[in-house]
């Protein structure tokens, strides 16, 4: 799973393997560890709302960070023809937090190491930008 923070903006994008184990279990989740002191982490998650809801939350904790999807997105998203989820989470006052989660899809100028576990791109034979 790979998680890029730009402005006030969230993107995750998911791995073959990751996305079956998310469909499974309901919550995926990587950690970055900055030193070897236990509290010096940070953590994001994908989940699966327990609840019914019809839209992205964002639930945000020290040291974590989780995107909860609702269930109707998440069987939207499994169809192998979506690419992925792309929403707004209000923040208050006119302000929003974009909320972005995909598939990782290959890289077409990359090594084959670089695309292990990633969707078939459907744009194949073009090149596409590392992001």
């Amino acid at each position: 799973m790979k998680l890029r923070i730009k402005g006030n903006s969230l993107r995750i994008r998911v791995g073959r393997s990751e996305l079956e184990h998310f469909l499974h279990d309901g919550r995926i989740e990587d950690t970055v560890r900055f030193t070897p002191a236990p509290e010096a982490k940070f953590t994001y998650a994908l989940e699966v709302s327990p609840e019914n809801t019809t839209h992205t939350q964002v639930r945000y904790a020290p040291q974590e960070v989780a995107v909860i999807l609702a269930p109707e997105q998440v069987r939207q998203w499994r169809q192998e023809t979506e690419v992925g989820l792309y929403t707004q989470v209000p923040l208050g006052a006119g302000d929003a937090l974009e909320v972005i989660v995909e598939k990782d899809f290959a890289c077409l100028d990359r090594s084959d190491e670089d695309n292990k576990d990633t969707f078939t791109n459907p744009l194949d034979g073009t090149n596409c930008q590392v992001g």
